[in-house]
């Protein structure tokens, strides 16, 4: 619904640059690794040989499914070859098991911010009638597996949501598994869908005018407002979810169809100001284009959707480190809804 975005086709060669120079970027890193004594000091590939780049894993895994959307969307864009022999490196089956293992002695790593990711990762591929995609996903299939169980064990267990902007939101890491939820729901395996719609509405049904308002946080890349409203929108009825966003979002407040200002892009928890500024771009589009065609918050949201793409979009690449490690999964997201 958002109108006057470029083409993915015009940022793809660009942005699959940027994304191929990240996941192979093994320094600097914040490797999140509970140390179970004095030797035990890996390396990022030691422990994550597929995802070892990027800064941090949950960058890694979601920029490697923006090169995937990347090449199965707008293949003449990208250096294709080029791009599969690195997915062809990191998306091994010895890899990935590795990757697997890992969750065996540190089964709450990186929840939920890299485990949506993941299965966005999973449900791209799966999605995908290409050999080497078909390989890919196979090789996949037990970090996918280990997460799925994750959520399984985890939802029916988590009382209350965290409505963080970052990393810890709750309803963002159940939207992003939605694909993959309905894919195995499709296959005759719906209990993470099921999991999914119950804890949502558990968690967020009773909820009425928000405040937004008090958005942005200094530090944010998510909206708590609009990651609630767009799970919402995928678990519920267009009939239920319209009267429930009525009364969840009776006003759209200036603070949240204002682009966020971004003063310093060196700066790391800074410069997640440009990928809120990108999420609510898409948030806005996916949101106005549920609503009926008379209502006057569809070109409201349009415009803001615009305005906030214009303000982060030029970041995604020949940026800081501090941007250009992850960015572009959020440009991607936007563009190729």
């Amino acid at each position: 619904m958002t109108g006057n975005l470029p083409a993915l086709e015009t940022l793809g060669a660009g942005y699959a640059r940027t994304i191929l120079g990240a996941i192979q970027q093994e320094y600097p890193n914040q490797l999140r690794h509970a140390m179970e004594g004095p030797e035990d000091r890996p390396t990022p590939r030691d422990v994550h040989p597929a995802f070892y780049g990027c800064y941090d894993w949950h960058s890694a895994v979601e920029m490697h499914w923006a090169l995937i959307r990347l090449l199965r969307l707008a293949p003449s864009a990208v250096p294709a070859d080029d791009v599969r022999a690195v997915l062809d490196r990191h998306l091994s089956a010895e890899n990935l098991l590795v990757e697997a293992a890992y969750f065996e002695s540190r089964p709450r790593f990186e929840r939920p911010y890299g485990w949506c990711w993941t299965l966005m990762l999973a449900a791209e591929l799966a999605g995908w009638d290409d050999a080497d995609a078909r390989r890919w996903a196979g090789a996949l299939l037990p970090l996918a597996e280990r997460i799925t169980e994750r959520y399984l064990d985890w939802l029916p267990r988590a009382t209350y949501p965290s409505r963080d902007g970052a990393h810890a939101n709750s309803a963002f890491g159940l939207t992003r598994a939605v694909p993959y939820a309905r894919f195995l729901a499709a296959a005759g395996e719906p209990a993470l869908m099921t999991a999914i719609t119950s804890t949502a509405r558990r968690w967020f049904l009773a909820d009425s005018d928000y405040p937004a308002a008090w958005e942005p946080g200094g530090s944010d890349f998510l909206s708590p407002a609009l990651t609630e409203a767009e799970l919402m929108s995928a678990v519920l009825e267009p009939a239920e979810f319209a009267a429930w966003f009525d009364r969840f979002l009776p006003r759209v407040p200036v603070s949240l169809l204002t682009p966020a200002v971004v003063s310093d892009p060196t700066d790391g928890q800074t410069a997640h100001l440009h990928g809120l500024n990108l999420f609510r771009a898409f948030a806005f589009d996916r949101l106005g284009a549920g609503l009926p065609l008379e209502d006057p918050r569809r070109p409201a949201f349009a415009e803001t959707g615009r305005l906030h793409a214009a303000a982060s979009l030029p970041a995604v690449s020949d940026s800081d480190y501090m941007v250009e490690h992850w960015l572009a999964a959020y440009a991607v997201l936007l563009l190729a809804r």
